[in-house]
């Protein structure tokens, strides 16, 4: 996947959690957190063997692991 389509995914998948999470973020920290999220969801994914063969799936994953960053994040403050 080429750069531009690790942020763009990143972005949609950071917003989707902020979203799904009840969070308003803006636009740099939806970025952040849909690229940390796409990370964390594709080594967990990897670890119990699903893989995205598509944009869609790319985004589905990113925003699992996005999601469960945002709540990680919120249980430890």
């Amino acid at each position: 996947m080429s750069l531009l389509m690790f942020l763009v995914v990143g972005l949609i998948a950071g917003f989707l959690a902020s979203y799904l999470m009840g969070r308003k973020n803006d636009l740099l920290t939806n970025l952040l957190i849909g690229v940390v999220g796409a990370v964390v969801g594709g080594l967990l994914g990897g670890f119990i063997g699903i893989t995205a063969s598509n944009i869609v799936g790319q985004i589905i994953i990113a925003t699992a692991g996005a999601a469960l960053c945002l709540w990680l994040w919120q249980r430890m403050r």
